[in-house]
């Protein structure tokens, strides 16, 4: 088990349709900060976004915001943070945001959270990193994509040590301390000779 000190946070720069997203960022935020979590994200001042970083930052925690030449061109560059790093790309910005993250969580979001999310769980399977992906759940937002997940894995595209390594939950509180005690499980090194010997047959 490692010890969790950041965990960067995907999510939308739109507040949602719900009050229920910005209640439960406003609580993710709270509980990094007085926790003592860093929290890495988007560097945005929109949306959920600014609702975590503001929430954390009210409670005393440490927020670094990434973001892009591009994107800060647009204004929407939260300025008032301490630490903020500028990039030159999205590519740039994941890679950063996972250098200085221990964990990820993904809240609501659209798809720049969903390719954000996804290229993480992509480097836990490739062993590019070993790290805790999280969904909170919030007001069952997930729950389709949790099905996905499931079907993927039951067609043989996904392992199910892959699948088993998302930690999901709908409160803020029990999918932090899943995190903090979350250890990935691993894959026998010979499942790409497996995949290999499988695709062979069918050929």
């Amino acid at each position: 088990m490692s010890t969790i000190k950041s965990i960067c946070v995907f999510c939308g720069s739109s507040p949602g349709a719900l009050t229920e997203y910005s209640s439960a960022a406003r609580e993710l935020g709270r509980l990094m900060g007085l926790q003592g979590l860093t929290l890495v994200y988007g560097g945005s001042n929109i949306g959920l976004m600014r609702v975590i970083a503001d929430a954390c930052m009210a409670n005393g925690g440490h927020v670094i915001g990434v973001m892009p030449h591009g994107l800060i061109d647009r204004e929407v560059a939260y300025r008032d943070l301490k630490e903020f790093h500028v990039v030159a790309s999205m590519s740039e910005r994941k890679e950063k945001m996972a250098a200085l993250s221990d964990a990820f969580i993904a809240m609501p979001g659209g798809i720049g959270t969903l390719d954000e999310i996804f290229e993480a769980m992509s480097w836990n399977q490739l062993e590019i990193m070993d790290k805790p992906i999280a969904l909170l759940n919030t007001a069952g937002f997930y729950n389709d994509l949790v099905k996905f997940l499931d079907h993927v894995t039951h067609q043989k595209f996904v392992r199910p040590e892959h699948r088993n390594n998302l930690i999901v939950h709908e409160d803020p509180a029990t999918l932090i301390a899943g995190i903090r005690n979350h250890v990935n499980q691993k894959v026998d090194s010979k499942w790409i000779d497996d995949l290999k010997s499988e695709t062979a047959k069918r050929l």
